[in-house]
C-alpha cells in the first residue's frame, strides 16, 4: 500500500458541506431543483450534501467516460445517463473532484440541450493543476493546487473511496 499523507481532515470536511449545504438551501428557493451526482467519485459526497440541503430536490446521477482508458482524451460520453426529466428544472452537478474541466462543459451543454432552465457546479474539490476548459464552479469545497487524491469518494483504482479524509497518495 503506498503511503498517504493527510489533506483535508474530516472535521474540515463535515464543516464545509453543512456550509454549501446551507448556501445551496438558500440559492435555490424557487423552481425544481435536480441533484445529479456523477458516479463513482461524488456518491460520498453527494449523499452527506442532499442532507445538509434543507428543502424538497430530486436525485439522479450520471456516468462519464474517456474513449482513452488511461488518460483524458477528451472524447467524452455518457455510460448511464439520468432517467429524470430536467425541462425547465434547475441541476446542480455534484462532482468530488473537478479537474480538467471537460466532464463539466459536456454536461453543461448535455443538460442545456434537454431544457433545463439553469446548469450550475458543485465540488468537493477545485484542482486547476491540469484544467483544460474553463468552467465556472457554483460551490467548492476545497482548492487544492496539484497531487493525486483518494478518501471521501477519490479512488486510485477503485481503492481508497471509504476513507473518511482526504489524501495525497504518496509514491513509494
Amino acid at each position: 500500500m503506498p503511503g498517504k499523507e493527510l489533506v483535508i481532515a474530516q472535521a474540515d470536511i463535515v464543516k464545509r458541506v453543512k456550509e454549501i449545504g446551507a448556501a445551496i438551501t438558500r440559492d435555490y428557493e424557487k423552481n425544481q431543483l435536480v441533484v445529479v451526482g456523477i458516479l463513482n467519485g461524488a456518491f460520498i459526497f453527494m449523499a452527506d450534501l442532499v442532507r445538509e440541503i434543507k428543502r424538497e430536490l430530486e436525485i439522479d446521477f450520471v456516468r462519464m467516460a474517456s474513449y482513452g482508458m488511461e488518460t483524458t482524451s477528451g472524447s467524452l460520453r455518457i455510460t448511464k445517463d439520468i432517467e429524470l426529466d430536467i425541462q425547465d428544472k434547475d441541476i446542480l452537478v455534484v462532482e468530488d473532484i473537478i479537474d480538467t474541466g471537460l466532464t463539466m462543459a459536456h454536461l453543461r451543454h448535455s443538460f442545456a440541450g434537454r431544457g433545463a432552465r439553469s446548469v450550475r457546479f458543485c465540488a468537493l474539490i477545485n484542482k486547476t493543476e491540469r484544467r483544460e476548459v474553463e468552467v465556472a464552479i457554483d460551490y467548492v469545497g476545497f482548492e487544492v493546487k496539484r497531487g493525486f487524491l483518494v478518501g471521501y469518494g477519490l479512488d486510485c483504482r477503485e481503492k481508497y473511496r471509504q476513507l473518511t479524509e482526504v489524501y495525497h497518495l504518496l509514491d513509494d
